[in-house]
């Protein structure tokens, strides 16, 4: 100690040899001009200290008999690169006890004790198999599973060996990333395919017998000819109406983030598409009933957009509520802190509860048979959604078996 502390003090006045010098020649001055020479040494010890102290070495001090040196984790960087991961990891030991578990992997799967076996936590055969591979082997691995605790989601797995790295031996991280979100997209495209083709195919297949009939047996029968080419151009028709109801998908998604910017009044929007409709009622034996505010209630849309909304619902309404005779609109203002929003309700049958978060699937149907009995796509309620989600708005289906069903759009 007292080594280091001369060392420090020497260092220190060789820094400051200049400074000291001129210190001793202002004593020097003050005594040749009469001055005291204890009162010369104090004054210049005062003028000098101030600076001098500034910039004195503080040595270390010297660690206590009983104090041991902080250990430095060899693991703390790649610690600090996980913590931020939003996707669960595992840093795992050679024999896959864990070394570090991030914050994400706390909170889906739960804490572990650091030092415990990684099957303590991960218990999925799949995954444990993997990691018992990956150890045994050396190399990296990879997995996919489902699973349904904490909720239904799909990971993607992969164990992959990192090499020692300043001072730590080598050790495996284990990393979950959720794709739930891609499969969920792959499914849906791959049901779209298949029900798209469906939905072609039978009215295809239609024309094709009526046609080879035209041309075969009923070649002269001009009742028969009259009667296939009704049903035939209602086959088209169906085929026209899918294929635009397809084309508005597909145009809807293209500007899905633009938010449009026009103000619109409801009042005279659900004024029209009850009158359009009125014919389409009537036929049906349905009354459309509006319930609408004598004051104007502005919405941020497109007015085209959000008719082509309330007419798939009104529309919908009167067909699939035709036995409740009665449709009503009901158009709530802007109040106490809640949205505009609109209310197309029915009193038909009514819809089973399991199938009412699926209706705004494309193709999704609660009963085919009734649906393509009165024409529909099955695609309505898929671009309405669409609509609402471009709106910032969305809907709200509540339905109950022989009660009928209320459809409310909140802006």
């Amino acid at each position: 100690m007292a080594r280091q502390v001369g060392k420090a003090v020497r260092e220190w006045m060789a820094r400051h040899f200049f400074s000291l010098l001129m210190a001793a020649a202002g004593v020097a001055a003050l005594i040749a001009a009469g001055t005291n020479s204890w009162v010369a040494v104090a004054v210049m010890t005062l003028a000098v200290l101030p600076s001098l102290a500034a910039r004195a070495p503080v040595p270390a001090p010297a660690p206590a008999a009983d104090e041991t040196p902080t250990a430095i984790d060899p693991l703390r960087e790649v610690k600090a690169a996980f913590a931020g991961f939003d996707s669960p990891v595992y840093v795992l030991d050679l024999k896959a006890n864990v070394l570090y578990q991030n914050p994400s992997a706390q909170h889906i799967f739960g804490p572990v004790d650091p030092g415990q076996h990684i099957s303590v936590k991960v218990r999925m055969p799949v995954v444990a198999d993997m990691i018992r591979d990956a150890l045994a082997s050396g190399r990296n691995g990879q997995v996919e599973f489902a699973a349904t605790v904490p909720s239904e989601s799909v990971y993607l797995v992969r164990m992959v060996r990192a090499e020692p790295i300043d001072g730590a031996g080598a050790f495996y991280v284990l990393i979950f990333r959720d794709v739930s979100e891609a499969r969920r997209i792959d499914r849906m495209r791959s049901d779209f395919v298949a029900n798209a083709s469906h939905e072609l195919r039978t009215p295809l297949a239609s024309l094709r017998g009526f046609i080879e009939t035209l041309l075969g047996p009923a070649k002269n029968d001009v009742k028969a000819q009259e009667r296939f080419l009704n049903i035939m151009l209602e086959q088209v028709t169906r085929m026209s109406r899918l294929v635009d109801d397809l084309m508005s998908l597909s145009r809807l998604e293209l500007k899905a983030r633009l938010a449009p910017g026009d103000e619109v009044d409801l009042v005279p929007l659900l004024g029209s598409v009850a009158d359009a409709l009125a014919p389409l009622a009537g036929d049906l034996g349905v009354e459309i009933r509006l319930h609408l505010p004598e004051e104007p209630v502005l919405v941020m849309g497109d007015r085209d957009e959000l008719t082509q909304v309330f007419e798939n619902l009104i529309e919908n309404a009167c067909k699939y509520g035709q036995e409740g005779k009665a449709v009503d609109i009901r158009l709530e203002p802007a109040a106490k802190g809640q949205a505009a929003h609109v209310t197309v309700a029915d009193y038909g049958p009514g819809i089973a509860e399991e199938h009412v978060p699926r209706l705004t699937e494309r193709f999704y149907r609660a009963n085919v048979e009734s649906s393509r009995s009165k024409k529909g796509t099955g695609l309505g309620l898929a671009i309405v959604k669409h609509i609402l989600t471009r709106h910032r708005a969305r809907l709200v289906i509540k339905s109950e078996l022989g009660k009928g069903s209320a459809f409310t759009v909140r802006f």
